[in-house]
């Protein structure tokens, strides 16, 4: 079982997400401690987010070729 395999990409998701809505408020307002504290928030949010999704998935580890049913 390996945990935390998408870790990197996890992180770029929330930078990701985080810059865009630090850009979208830093464009809206012209203050850049805004757009700070609003990037922020959204770089935790979404990576509590992600990290959550992912705890809850469990991996079917099923044979492919046995039928589901019995």
């Amino acid at each position: 079982m390996k945990r935390f395999a998408n870790l990197k990409s996890y992180m770029v998701m929330s930078t990701v997400a985080a810059l865009f809505v630090g850009l979208i408020v830093l464009y809206g307002t012209r203050f850049i401690e805004q757009a700070i504290i609003w990037s922020l928030v959204t770089f935790i949010v979404s990576l509590v987010i992600v990290a959550t999704l992912d705890l809850s998935y469990k991996p079917d580890n099923q044979d492919p070729n046995s039928p589901k049913l019995r």
